[in-house]
């Protein structure tokens, strides 16, 4: 991934969303020929040098100190996970060694984290930083099932893939839209981290060219750290259920996150989990 590129179009971005009313610039009633701020005016509410913004928007400002990233940060009204997001991409960008992209090895959930899995009464996962589930419990795995499969995921169950790929996704999700913007700043997040993930440039490049969603969200550059909210289904076996989502990292496993659906009790919910748990464990019939 081009790090300067990236720093480039992150800024360039911000720059587009913030109106000068809403960073307290004056117009004077002229004509503006681009969205948003200028570079210049981005510089002036910095406190820097016009040529340093310009060469900290093209990537090449190199050992920028902290008060003037905290400096560009508030000129353009970064929230902390695009704070973060930006100062991923500029170390990302420093000078080092060639080397080439190294895979990242594939984690194993541990016995130990399986089984508070299946200990869980409600929909469970286990997902790594690329959006793959890598481990579920079986109320998990139905969730996302096929209705004509056999209640079984194939592990790793990709999640972007899902929701921008296959033909089940729009329907499923009871606001896709706002899964697939939220997919999207989920990976951006990532490929900040791990510009050389050669695991989720392959996963890009593939939903780029196959998804034109995708690739407009892409470019939009939106970033996001998912900890908790909604969840809103139609499964077609159960019908509608409405969930909690909220993730917990796991401490001895850095690319990994415990994710749980918890619902309420007595709810349509909670009834269609009773169907979903009965859909994929039958009662045993009687021998004749």
């Amino acid at each position: 991934m081009d790090t300067r590129a990236e720093i480039r179009d992150f800024l360039t971005s911000r720059r587009a969303r913030l109106t000068p009313e809403q960073a307290g610039v004056p117009t004077y009633g002229g004509v503006r020929r681009v969205p948003g701020l200028r570079r210049e005016e981005v510089a002036h509410l910095a406190g820097v040098s016009v040529d340093y913004y310009n060469r900290l928007e093209r990537g090449r400002a190199t050992g920028i100190s902290p008060e003037v990233l905290e400096a560009v940060v508030r000129a353009l009204q970064l929230d902390d996970v695009e704070h973060e997001h930006l100062r991923n991409l500029l170390h990302a960008a420093r000078p080092s060694p060639l080397r080439a992209p190294r895979s990242r090895a594939r984690q194993a959930v541990r016995p130990t984290v399986q089984k508070v899995l299946d200990a869980l009464d409600v929909p469970g996962f286990v997902q790594n930083s690329r959006l793959e589930i890598v481990a579920a419990n079986a109320l998990g795995e139905a969730l996302y099932a096929d209705a004509e499969g056999d209640h079984r995921l194939t592990l790793p169950f990709s999640m972007p893939h899902f929701v921008f790929l296959d033909p089940r996704s729009p329907d499923f999700y009871g606001d896709w839209s706002r899964v697939a913007r939220n997919q999207v700043a989920l990976l951006r997040t990532r490929a900040g981290r791990t510009p050389d993930d050669p695991e989720l440039l392959a996963l890009v490049g593939k939903l780029s060219t196959q998804s034109p969603h995708f690739r407009e969200l892409w470019a939009t550059h939106d970033v996001l750290k998912y900890r908790k909210g909604p969840k809103n289904y139609h499964h077609p076996v159960v019908g509608d259920v409405e969930f909690i989502g909220e993730s917990f990292d796991l401490s001895e496993d850095e690319d990994l996150a415990l994710l749980t659906y918890t619902y309420e009790q007595n709810s349509p919910t909670a009834q269609a989990m009773t169907l979903l748990a009965s859909w994929i464990s039958p009662a045993v019939l009687p021998s004749s």
